[in-house]
């Protein structure tokens, strides 16, 4: 969804008429993730989309019709389902589809505003989206500076308001969107929880073409990018123009005061010994959850070698990823920014880096059910189901 917000920002702006799209529930086959977006506006214009293109054009004429009517509606496509068939869905999946209008001065339009307001502050958040029951179509938006109210109807019960509350905003940090249940079969709430954590950042120790390459490359992806190096001659701004900041400063004193967490990732691409090993005895230690550095085989050696010299134990050496990057077998600064990026994702995502063709299952793996405290009343499974407290699906 975060793909679509500047344009929906930019909308909501413009007073401009238009209905949002988004994919809330997928099972079997789905070519895209929970909380994939799609907006349209009056005149038809688009962005997004909440499938590879199979029932996109379907959808498209319900935001046309959402914001006539003023009405949200959900719709499921299926593989037996005649309607879509002619939609053109046809990877064996089942998905559902929230279509709702945000029309200038409705809730819906302040949310999403404050939404990409949020996100630009760096600020953690997460937007709660009701697909079923009382308030269908609402958007609710959790933030980390500031709590805003569910727009709820007022008979809903206190203690489903506290429940949601609590489950947006222990999701404001997680990378996937969850479907969030809430009261009885007789009367539910569904709300899909799609989390906004700040921006991934990558940081890139050294000002040569190959981080110029990957500076490119891993800002398209969505990372905030920050190139390192004293050197001002090397590190201009205009070699970066898609860097979130370049910074002129050794790189161990950077690391050492800059925000480090596990969405950051370390890539040492100078084989200066003044560099690489302050700066990654520095990044060992973090909580980074990628660190990588470039050279050969004979280069990693005699690194490690100097590294241990340093102090840096072996438990912390294990985490260096060097040779940086998969064996993809490109050269060029751009193949080899592929094959680091690649790696990155890899890492984040818990893969094997095997091509597909040659795996077997889903092409996408389900991911698996958080826990839940086993103190809870009326917990079992791994699953809360006491009346007013959240049931977290499989993501």
């Amino acid at each position: 969804m975060r793909e679509i917000l500047d344009s929906a920002a930019a909308w909501v702006a413009e007073e401009r008429q238009f209905a949002l799209a988004v994919l809330v529930s997928a099972q079997a086959s789905s070519p895209r993730e929970l909380g994939a977006a799609m907006i349209v506006d009056a005149d038809g214009v688009v962005f997004g989309n909440v499938s590879a293109g199979c029932v996109d054009g379907d959808v498209h004429d319900l935001c046309l019709q959402a914001i006539e009517t003023g009405e949200s509606t959900r719709v499921r496509y299926g593989i037996s389902d005649e309607t879509a068939f002619e939609a053109g869905l046809s990877c064996g999946g089942v998905i559902d589809v929230l279509v709702l209008p945000v029309l200038p001065g409705t809730p819906a339009a302040t949310a999403i505003a404050d939404l990409h307001t949020a996100i630009l502050r760096r600020e953690p958040c997460a937007l709660g989206i009701v697909t079923a029951g009382a308030g269908r179509g609402a958007l609710l938006l959790d933030r980390e500076r500031e709590r805003v109210d569910a727009d709820l109807p007022a008979t809903t019960d206190s203690g489903i308001r506290g429940a949601l509350d609590a489950d947006l905003a222990r999701l404001r940090t997680d990378d996937h969107a969850l479907t969030l249940r809430y009261g009885t079969d007789a009367d539910p709430l569904e709300v899909l929880g799609v989390p906004f954590p700040h921006a991934p950042r990558l940081i890139i120790i050294g000002a040569v073409e190959f981080s110029v390459a990957l500076s490119r490359l891993g800002a398209a992806s969505g990372f905030e990018v920050t190139v390192c190096d004293p050197r001002d001659a090397f590190a201009a701004p205009a070699r970066f123009p898609d860097a979130h900041e370049v910074v002129h400063e050794w790189p161990h004193d950077y690391l050492a005061r800059t925000p480090i967490d596990a969405r950051t990732a370390i890539c040492v691409l100078t084989h200066d010994p003044r560099f690489d090993v302050p700066a990654l005895t520095i990044a060992l230690r973090s909580p980074a959850g990628y660190v990588g550095a470039m050279g050969s085989r004979r280069t990693h050696d005699d690194r490690a070698r100097r590294l241990r010299e340093a102090g840096v134990t072996d438990a912390e050496t294990e985490r260096l990823r060097s040779p940086i990057g998969l064996a993809l077998g490109g050269r060029t600064p751009e193949e080899t920014a592929l094959s680091i990026l690649a790696e990155i994702v890899m890492v984040r995502s818990g893969g094997r880096g095997e091509a597909l063709r040659d795996a077997t299952g889903p092409v996408h793996p389900a991911l698996s059910t958080p826990d839940v405290p086993r103190s809870q009343p009326g917990v079992e499974e791994g699953i809360a189901c006491a009346p007013t407290s959240g049931i977290i699906l499989p993501r």
